[in-house]
C-alpha cells in the first residue's frame, strides 16, 4: 500500500529546487520565516525531507558507490567512458567525478531541511506536543541519517547543525570523525525518544522509534570498526553491548517479521510489508509520467538492450560499461539458494535474436508494472529491514556484545538461511567470514556490500584477491588504505580555498 503522505511532498520538492551548493542558502531568513506559519506548513517541509530520498535517488547513489564499489559487481567499462567506472577501478581522480559531488550536494541539502525545519519548530506555531515532537524525531533522525552517509563514503565533513548563512558556512571546516559520529548519535537518540512506534495505515513508511534504533545500531557497529590508519568511518570504540541492546529491543516488539519468500520482500504490490523498518517510498499510478515520485533505480542496473526489448524505452546501462553481478559473486552461492535467481538474470535475448550472455540484476524489476519514462519505477528501496536486524544482531555478538551466544548467532543465521532455500545445510559455529556471506548474498544490490566490508575490516583483503581473480580487463587499480573513503569533492575545495583539505591518496 502506498502511503499518503507521499502526495504532499511535491509541494515542498519545488520550494526546494534552486539548492545546488552548500554555500549556497535556497531558503532565506524571511522566506523561511514566512513559509513556516501553521502545523500544515511543517508537514510539507518535514515530508519534504522525505523526499530527498527520491530527487537524490539515495538507492542509486548506494548501489554505484557501494555496489559497484565492491566484489559484487564487476565493471571495468570497454571502450567507453561512464561515470561509475572510475569508480569500479579505484581510481585516484575520483574528487571531479559527478557521483562525489552529487554525494555531497544531495547530503547537505538533505541537512539543510531538517536543519530548516529544526530552527523554526516552536510550540507556538505547531501547539500540539505529540506533533512537535513527532516532526522534530524525524528532522534529527534525517540529519544523522545523512551525516552518516557522509562520514562512511567521505570520512571528516562540516558539522552544520543550523542553518548557517553564506558567510559562516565559508568558515566551517571539516570536524573529526568523532564530533560528526556525536551529532549522529545525539540525534538518533532524540529520535528514538520522540519518534512513535507506529503510524495509521495512511501514513506508513513514515520514521518510526524501531527505525531510529536499527539506524542507531548500525552507527555503532560502524564506529566499532577499525580505523585502517585513515580518517574514515571506523574508530575502533567497541560499542557492540550498545548495538545489541537496541537490536534487541526491536526483536522484542515483535512488530517485525521476516516475510515467507525471499521475493515477496520487494515485490511491488507487497510493499511496507512486516520485514520493512525504514525504505524509500515511491509511487506512481501507471498514467503519468511524473518523476518526482518515481524512482530510476531498476534502470540503473539493467542493460540498455534488455530495456529496449522488454521495456519498450530507451535507457538502461550502456553496454560499454555494464554493471555485471561479478563472477565472484555469481560463483559464491549454493547451488539451493533462491536468492540469485530472484535477483539476477543470467542471460537474455536481444531484439536481434541474439543472446547476451550478460548477467545483470533484477531484484527490483517488474515488467508487469513498467511506468511511462524509465525515471518513474514505483518500486521501494528498502533501506533497512528485519533480516538486517537479525543479522546485525548475530554480528554483534560475534564482535563482542555481551549477552549473545554462539547459539543465538547460528539461529539467527538458520532463519535466513532457511528462507533462502537451505534448510538441508545448517551452520554451526558460524564465523564472521561466513555470516558476511549471508549478508552478500542476502543484500546484494541493496548498496550494503562495500560498507560491511570497511566496517568488519574485511575490504583490503576481500577487494585484493578479488582483483586479483576477477580484474580480467586489469583496469582496476590495487586497493590502498586511503580508498576506503572517497575523495573530497573537488568543487567544494575551491568554494573557500584552504578551508578543505583533500583526503590523502587523491
Amino acid at each position: 500500500m502506498k502511503t499518503k503522505f507521499l502526495l504532499y511532498i511535491l509541494m515542498f520538492a519545488g520550494l526546494m529546487a534552486c539548492e545546488k551548493k552548500l554555500n549556497q542558502i535556497p531558503i532565506s531568513q524571511a522566506s523561511a520565516a514566512n513559509f513556516f506559519r501553521n502545523t500544515a506548513d511543517f508537514e510539507i517541509a518535514v515530508n519534504g525531507i522525505y523526499q530527498s530520498l527520491l530527487s537524490g535517488e539515495y538507492g542509486i547513489n548506494q548501489f554505484d558507490m557501494s555496489e559497484v564499489r565492491s566484489d559484487n559487481i564487476y565493471s571495468p567499462g570497454t571502450t567507453g567512458v561512464r561515470d561509475w567506472l572510475p569508480i569500479n577501478n579505484f581510481s585516484s581522480t575520483l574528487a571531479t567525478n559527478p557521483y562525489i559531488s552529487g554525494l555531497w550536494q544531495n547530503d547537505f541539502n538533505a541537512i539543510l531541511r531538517a536543519n530548516s525545519v529544526l530552527d523554526r519548530l516552536d510550540a507556538s506555531v505547531v501547539p500540539d506536543n505529540a506533533t512537535k515532537d513527532r516532526m522534530e524525531g524525524e528532522a534529527k533522525f534525517f540529519r544523522a541519517f545523512y551525516y552518516f552517509d557522509l562520514v562512511r563514503f567521505v570520512g571528516k565533513v562540516p558539522i552544520f547543525d543550523h542553518v548557517a548563512t553564506p558567510t559562516e558556512a565559508l568558515s566551517i571546516a571539516r570536524s573529526p570523525v568523532a564530533d560528526v559520529y556525536n551529532l549522529i548519535i545525539a540525534d538518533l537518540q532524540a529520535a528514538i525518544s520522540k519518534l512513535p512506534v507506529t503510524y495509521p495505515n495512511a501514513q506508513k513508511g513514515k520514521l518510526t522509534k524501531y527505525a531510529a534504533e536499527g539506524i542507531l545500531a548500525l552507527v555503532y557497529l560502524t564506529r566499532s570498526g577499525i580505523n585502517y590508519g585513515i580518517e574514515g568511518p571506523g574508530l575502533g570504540t567497541n560499542d557492540y553491548a550498545a548495538a545489541l541492546t537496541l537490536l534487541n529491543d526491536i526483536i522484542s516488539s515483535n512488530r517485525y517479521s521476516l516475510q515467507p519468500t525471499y521475493a515477496a520482500v520487494f515485490s511491488y504490490t507487497n510493499e511496507n510489508n512486516p520485514e520493512i523498518l525504514f525504505d524509500i517510498q515511491a509511487i506512481n499510478d501507471g498514467t503519468t509520467a511524473n518523476s518526482l515520485l518515481g524512482t530510476q533505480l531498476p534502470t540503473a542496473m539493467y542493460e540498455g538492450p534488455y530495456g529496449n526489448k522488454f521495456i519498450g524505452f530507451a535507457g538502461g546501462v550502456d553496454v560499454d560499461g555494464p554493471k555485471n553481478p561479478s563472477q565472484n559473486l555469481i560463483n559464491s552461492f549454493e547451488p539451493a539458494d533462491v536468492r540469485d535467481n530472484i535477483s539476477i538474470l543470467p542471460s537474455y535475448v536481444d531484439l536481434n535474436g541474439n543472446t547476451q550472455n550478460s548477467p545483470q540484476f533484477i531484484k527490483f524489476l517488474d515488467l508487469t508494472k513498467k511506468p511511462l519514462v524509465r525515471f518513474n519505477w514505483p518500486v521501494n528501496y528498502p533501506i533497512l529491514r528485519y533480516a538486517d536486524i537479525l543479522l546485525m544482531k548475530a554480528e554483534a555478538i560475534l564482535r563482542g556484545g555481551s549477552g549473545g551466544t554462539q547459539a543465538e548467532v547460528d539461529a539467527l543465521v538458520k532463519l535466513i538461511r532457511d528462507r533462502a532455500g537451505l534448510t538441508g545445510t545448517v551452520l554451526t559455529n558460524v564465523t564472521l567470514d561466513q555470516l558476511l556471506l549471508e549478508r552478500r548474498h542476502e543484500f546484494m544490490a541493496e548498496g550494503k556490500r562495500w560498507h560491511d566490508l570497511v566496517r568488519t575490516g574485511k575490504v583490503l583483503t576481500a577487494m585484493t584477491a578479488f582483483d586479483a581473480s576477477d580484474d580480467v580487463a586489469n583496469k582496476m587499480n590495487p586497493i590502498i588504505p586511503n580508498y576506503i573513503i572517497y575523495p573530497f569533492p573537488f568543487n567544494q575545495l575551491s568554494i573557500s580555498p584552504g578551508l578543505y583539505i583533500q583526503n590523502p591518496g587523491y
